[in-house]
């Protein structure tokens, strides 16, 4: 038995919201979506276009209220290539939430709150 990563969830408030921030700050496009016949969902699955890894998010119509994260331990993570270049870029957008220099990492924060970790790119020697 073999089992692959597909997806990862997030529940959003507004897709049209959180696409537009997935595009401008990360680069993610929709690659396809889902939509319920009577209204009640939508679900758009983003890429990045060079793995088959999906943020899959889900916009419930009966959920109005902003989604409680819990103590929000969980996160998502991307390598990139200019990590620097991306941090600048970031902090102009000021989705920059957390920065840890001794792990040379930081973290932002999507519109409804979730996390995504910015590591840069492993370079093997």
């Amino acid at each position: 038995m073999n089992f692959k990563f597909a997806h990862f969830n997030f529940n959003v408030m507004s897709i049209e919201n959180s696409k537009k921030f997935y595009d401008e700050a990360l680069g993610l496009k929709e690659f396809h979506r889902i939509e319920d016949p009577d209204g009640e969902y939508l679900i758009v699955y983003l890429q990045d276009g060079k793995t088959g890894f999906e943020l899959e998010l889900t916009e419930l119509k009966s959920h109005p209220q902003k989604y409680d994260l819990g103590e929000a331990e969980f996160h998502l993570a991307l390598e990139v290539d200019d990590f620097d270049g991306a941090f600048a870029k970031h902090q102009k957008m000021g989705c920059v939430c957390l920065v840890n220099e001794a792990m040379g990492i930081y973290f932002i924060e999507d519109p409804d709150g979730y996390w995504i970790e910015i590591i840069p790119k492993k370079h093997v020697m």
